[in-house]
């Protein structure tokens, strides 16, 4: 599969959710997981913390590494830290964060700013079918 057809997988995961945010995590052309923010009295709850949790237990481990994360949307802080803990390789997202238009989902810090501070370890391809995700947010 391709980096398109992955994406659209998450666009469609984000359809599933109160939020429009999807992810897929893949290794070797395998998915291992695929969500969306979920509702509830988590505030960790991000689709990116979600797909990392069931990835790693699909896996028996917590390292991701070779693994491509896809979100719909520029990972928050809080997503791209649990990416460089759980060593994913690469990130794909669609929306950048300053694209979002609800003010509430806005934290103005780039995945790239975060991933250079701390020693450029993810390949990081943003704005990926921008577009698309943006109609998420409509």
């Amino acid at each position: 599969m391709t980096d398109e057809k992955y994406m659209k997988i998450a666009i469609e995961e984000a359809k599933k959710g109160d939020f429009p945010f999807g992810v897929v995590i893949v290794k070797d052309n395998e998915i291992l997981a695929k969500t969306h923010n979920t509702a509830s009295l988590d505030p960790t709850a991000h689709a990116e913390i979600n797909a990392i949790r069931e990835a790693c237990k699909k896996l028996g481990n917590i390292d991701l590494s070779g693994c491509t994360l896809y979100s719909t949307c520029e990972p928050c802080p809080m997503c791209f830290t649990a990416c460089w803990w759980a060593r994913i390789s690469k990130i794909v997202y669609g929306a950048e964060g300053e694209d979002v238009p609800e003010d509430e989902w806005k934290i103005d810090v780039k995945c790239s700013y975060l991933n250079e501070k701390s020693g450029n370890k993810i390949k990081i391809k943003g704005g990926f079918l921008k577009d698309e995700c943006l109609k998420l947010f409509s």
